[in-house]
């Protein structure tokens, strides 16, 4: 119903609008930083993604600019998969089938394979120092925990016992379970150019799982790593989501693939990052590419606008929604909108290299 403002209340809001304006410009945002600046999320494993090879992660290692010169892109990659691509899902809506252990392990050599994956991105990251030298950071890496998912009986024996997931504990321990595997492979891996940084909550919402991460939080920090999640616009928990356990939280603003949502989302987006003290979460795929049908490119342009004007760039940690490999296909398209579109984003990673605040130790 529309209703009419009074005069004392319509100066008063509109006062408070301008203090928010001048708050804004004068630098009072309240963005989440952490170890990693610019997150790469990189969907890998099931059988419905690219193999991940050395030569397709190269443009998000690198980028080479339109004048010919080259620098480091991402500095983080967050592994993640929501099901394995014949029905079994790693987490809540990920498939109709519910991912027992068996593809819980079939995940984990899909990610440990050698010369795909944390493999292939480690030799990447190897081959590109002989051409440009060493980066002067360690690229960090987040890797996604299989969700032991609500009322699934058939999951498997762990240590002698049928695990049922109506039990809290036996979710908890599937969890834990998974966790040792993940750390215990990437340790034995001795990859020379990647450290693991934190590990990620794949459901992106806490309707499901409710109680489940926060379960999960201290076991996390008890392996010395970060707690990730990235849930979607104002799902259910984003707003308390330190009660979680979490320790790092990106924002989705949910606004590249759906035109019927105006440009104003973005800035809405920020504003609630910033009131919660969240990080920013980037997003665009392959419909970002200049010229094909039905192409959002304008829409890929809005968000760097968008970051510029409420200063992500300069004051948050950022992670990149790319869909399956949107940076591969820009990179491979030869359409100079492309190169020009990708160059202006990766000016602002790489112009945030020397920002030094954006780093937690």
């Amino acid at each position: 119903m529309r209703t009419f403002l009074k005069p004392l209340f319509l100066i008063s809001f509109l006062f408070s609008l301008q203090s928010v304006a001048l708050s804004k410009e004068n630098g009072d945002y309240n963005y989440k930083v952490s170890d990693v600046r610019d997150l790469a999320l990189i969907y890998q494993g099931g059988s419905h993604r690219i193999d991940w090879t050395l030569e397709q992660f190269v443009p998000y290692v690198t980028h080479t600019f339109a004048d010919g010169h080259k620098d480091w892109l991402f500095d983080g990659f967050l592994f993640l998969e929501f099901n394995d691509g014949n029905g079994y899902a790693y987490a809540s809506g990920g498939g109709a089938k519910k991912a027992r252990r068996t593809e819980w392990e079939w995940l984990l050599g899909r990610l440990f394979e050698k010369d795909r994956a944390l493999d292939a991105l480690d030799k990447c990251i190897e081959a590109e120092k002989q051409d440009i030298g060493e980066p002067g950071f360690k690229h960090k890496i987040v890797l996604g925990i299989a969700s032991a998912l609500p009322g699934q009986t058939d999951w498997g024996v762990l240590d002698g016992d049928t695990l049922d997931f109506n039990s809290r504990a036996d979710q908890v321990r599937a969890c834990k379970w998974y966790i040792d595997r993940l750390i215990e492979n990437f340790g034995k891996a001795k990859y020379k150019n990647i450290e693991l940084s934190g590990l990620y909550w794949i459901d992106e919402d806490t309707i499901h799982c409710k109680g489940l991460p926060r379960d999960i939080a201290p076991y996390v920090h008890s392996k010395g790593l970060k707690y990730v999640w990235i849930p979607y616009w104002k799902a259910r928990g984003y707003d308390h989501w330190k009660d979680f356990g979490f320790d790092v939280v990106y924002q989705q603003p949910n606004h590249f693939f759906n035109r019927d949502i105006p440009d104003s989302r973005l800035d809405e987006a920020c504003k609630v990052a910033s009131e919660h003290g969240m990080a920013m979460e980037f997003e665009c795929d392959s419909k970002a590419l200049y010229g094909i049908e039905g192409s959002s490119y304008d829409r890929m342009q809005a968000y760097i606008d968008a970051f510029i004007r409420n200063k992500v760039f300069e004051k948050s940690a950022i992670a990149y929604y790319t869909g399956s490999k949107a940076i591969l296909d820009l990179f491979n398209s030869g359409k100079p909108e492309d190169q020009a579109i990708m160059d202006r984003l990766a000016e602002q990673i790489v112009g945030r290299r020397n920002i030094k605040s954006l780093i937690e130790e």
